[in-house]
């Protein structure tokens, strides 16, 4: 991956012209005055791990081939790929790199490394693709009496040990890539159908630690509903839980696991439920004529159904600047048709996507939508990947471009809509820099659905700051209209102080005490998802 942006350096590519127009014309947006850093030139610090303590690592991973202290691997594991993240590693930021980056290759292997750092005071922070947004790849370790700090890449870990047709479910390892897992099981005829947009990058264990949900969740769930079980490497010892569908033997632990976000223990492996591989996968649009008549036609097919396999609504800003469509931006590819984008999604079975595909027309039309055909829902098909890059290229023109997530009961969510965007609009208007504030509805449930907003504009002199503000009101906006403060980014560090205002004292309590059992030294993403004592 592009060590100071996203994905294969291959595809980055500039904004067009007309792009660059019209950030300057609608949102002041001018190149930046100094160019990134460039990776040689990085003042990378020299590890803090003496030799014995590097010893110890080789041996517990098999080998010093598997232990790395050279500066380009270790600013390659040098936090994660928020805007945030980037634009302090652009600057040459990297005083906080990790001492070492240690690849372990299986379960007893990362076993040996946790145990070899607790007894030397030696933080970890699990490393699976580096997509992280949340600042979960950002411990704090200073000042906390550790020796120094490893990324624990689970790269080697990256096979399908076992696939049961008949049960239909898969073990996989942590450090398998999307792309491979799809490759792997496609060739047996199977699908895990989760495809966020970190896909191409992303790991099996990263989905299972951050409680993962991919754009087609609505017909093949989040990624925590698929996983059935997990195995788990902790200075403690191992777990391995999951020994049926579901257990009313006492609380489900697997459910302490998922998104704990490597503060428990390293997930090794899970067994997860796959489907056998879609016959046809049919995409179209439709148009509504509010954000407000298309969120209520989702939420009619997502209680009464026909549900899509994918179901996503962008609201009218989105819409009118066509970021649905990424290959419309400075065209006003959107715009043709005003109001709002509704893209569906149908996999399965010919016969059964057929139907589904049927009903759900009628259900959209009755909610008063406008069919535009497939060109729209196969566009977005197409381009689905491509935000990060295109993200990485605004910020190459001198933009800030960022987003936040959240989600909410249905009732809430007109309310939680209009306060995100307002918290974001206001604080950075007051800075000095107006925003272009975009949402989209991507996952829908029973009881409610997600938001997800998209915010660019002018950088300005501080943008650190000015997003620092901006996401801190969002945040208490989120909180305040009964919002959950992250759907499935994560908590990271970012999102830290408001989890623990969302699950209250008694919750935060309850969880020290589980990272002290299975974590007594601390060692493991330390101030990561668990707030700071002086929080």
């Amino acid at each position: 991956m592009r060590w100071n942006g996203w994905g294969d350096p291959a595809q980055a590519a500039p904004l067009p012209d007309g792009v660059r127009d019209l950030l300057r014309d609608l949102l002041g947006v001018r190149p930046a005055d100094t160019p990134p850093a460039a990776l040689a030139d990085l003042g990378v610090p020299a590890p803090r791990l003496g030799a014995d303590v590097l010893d110890a690592l080789a041996r517990a991973a098999g080998g010093a081939e598997h232990v790395r202290t050279d500066a380009a691997s270790r600013v390659r594991h040098t936090r994660g790929k928020s805007t945030p993240d980037l634009l302090r590693i652009r600057a040459g930021e990297v005083a906080d790199a990790p001492d070492a980056v240690v690849l372990p290759g299986g379960h007893d292997e990362v076993l040996a490394v946790l145990r070899a750092c607790a007894e030397r005071r030696v933080a970890v922070v699990p490393f699976g693709g580096g997509t992280s947004v949340t600042g979960g790849l950002a411990p704090y370790a200073d000042g906390s009496g550790f020796s120094g700090v490893v990324a624990l890449d689970l790269r080697r870990l990256d096979r399908l040990t076992a696939l049961d047709e008949v049960a239909r479910t898969a073990d996989l390892d942590a450090g398998l890539r999307a792309p491979e897992a799809e490759r792997l099981l496609g060739e047996r005829g199977f699908t895990l159908g989760h495809f966020p947009q970190s896909f191409e990058w992303a790991t099996i264990g990263g989905f299972a630690a951050t409680r993962g949900s991919g754009q087609a969740s609505a017909g093949y769930g989040r990624f925590d509903e698929m996983v059935v079980g997990l195995t788990v490497a902790t200075p403690a010892g191992p777990m391995r839980l999951g020994r049926a569908p579901r257990s009313a033997a006492g609380p489900d632990l697997r459910q302490l696991v998922l998104g704990s976000e490597g503060a428990f223990g390293v997930i090794t492996s899970v067994t997860v439920r796959v489907r056998p591989l879609p016959q046809v996968r049919a995409y179209e649009g439709w148009r509504f004529g509010s954000f407000e008549q298309g969120a209520a036609a989702l939420r009619a097919l997502a209680q009464d159904g026909p549900l899509p396999t994918v179901l996503r609504l962008s609201d009218e800003t989105e819409t009118m600047v066509g970021l649905a469509r990424p290959e419309d931006i400075g065209a006003a590819g959107g715009a043709r048709s005003g109001g709002c984008l509704v893209v569906t999604g149908y996999e399965g079975a010919a016969g059964e996507a057929a139907d589904r595909r049927a009903g759900a027309r009628v259900a959209l039309r009755a909610a008063g939508g406008e069919l535009l055909g497939e060109e729209p829902g196969a566009a977005w098909a197409e381009g689905r990947y491509r935000a990060p890059y295109l993200r990485d290229a605004l910020l190459d023109a001198g933009a800030f471009a960022e987003t936040l997530e959240t989600a909410g009961f249905w009732p809430a969510l007109p309310r939680l809509y209009e306060a995100v965007r307002g918290a974001l609009t206001e604080t950075l208007t007051a800075a000095g820099t107006p925003p272009l504030v975009m949402c989209h509805i991507s996952h829908v449930y029973e009881t409610g659905a997600s938001l997800y907003f998209t915010v660019v504009g002018a950088r300005g002199d501080d943008p650190l700051g000015a997003w620092e503000r901006a996401k801190r009101a969002a945040s208490d906006a989120i909180l305040e209209c009964g919002g959950t403060i992250t759907h499935h980014h994560g908590v990271g560090t970012d999102h830290r102080p408001w989890y623990a205002r969302e699950i209250g004292p008694l919750g935060v309590a309850a969880l020290r005490a589980v990272k002290s059992t299975l974590d007594p030294a601390g060692i493991l993403n330390p101030g990561v998802l668990l707030p700071r004592a002086d929080e």
